[in-house]
C-alpha cells in the first residue's frame, strides 16, 4: 500500500533535563542530565485537498511547547512504586531508599510515569502529540527520544 512518511528532526526539538533511571533489581542511577533530542515520524496514505498530510506548522508548535515544558527541569517519575515524593511549599521532596532530594518546584516536573526511561518518555510524548493530529490525514505516529548519541527509543502506534 502506498504511504507518505514525514520525518521531523529539527534542531530545536530538544530538551535538557536531569533524571535518574530506576532498575528492576532495586538500583537507581545517580542523578545526572542529558541533552535529549526528539524526532517524530508521521505516516498516512492520503493527502488533503492542498496536498498536505498535516498542518505541519501547528504540529511543530505543539512539539516545541512539549519540549519547552521539560527543558531545564529535573524529571521525577510520579507514578513509581519505589520512589516517594511530595510537595512541600515551593519545593518537591523526593526519597528513593536512603537518598533524599529537595528541588525547587519550579525546576522540577513530576511526570505521570513509573520511570524516566527513554521508553516511557517517548510513549508520554506520543500521547501528548496524538491529539494535535485530529482532523489530519495522519494514520500513524512514531516518536523517538534520544538521550545520548546512539541511544534512543521509538514509540509508534496508529492514530
Amino acid at each position: 500500500m502506498a504511504r507518505y512518511r514525514m520525518i521531523l528532526a529539527k534542531e530545536d526539538f530538544k530538551f535538557s533535563a536531569a533524571h535518574f533511571t530506576l532498575f528492576s533489581d532495586g538500583r537507581a542511577e545517580l542523578l545526572h542530565g542529558h541533552n535529549y533530542r526528539v524526532r517524530v515520524e508521521l505516516a498516512g496514505g492520503d493527502l488533503d485537498a492542498e496536498g498536505l498530510l498535516v498542518d505541519i506548522e501547528s504540529f511543530k508548535r505543539a512539539l516545541r511547547a512539549l519540549c519547552a515544558g521539560l527543558d531545564s527541569r529535573t524529571l521525577i517519575p510520579g507514578e513509581s512504586a519505589r520512589l516517594q515524593w511530595e510537595r512541600e511549599g515551593d519545593a518537591i521532596a523526593v526519597r528513593f531508599g536512603e537518598r533524599a532530594y529537595r528541588f525547587p518546584a519550579a525546576d522540577a516536573r513530576v511526570l505521570p510515569l513509573a520511570n524516566t526511561s527513554i521508553e516511557l518518555l517517548a510513549r508520554m510524548l506520543w500521547h501528548d502529540l496524538a491529539p494535535h493530529l485530529a482532523g489530519s490525514r495522519v494514520e500513524a505516529l512514531a516518536v523517538s527520544v534520544e538521550e545520548t548519541a546512539g541511544q534512543e527509543c521509538w514509540y509508534e502506534a496508529g492514530i
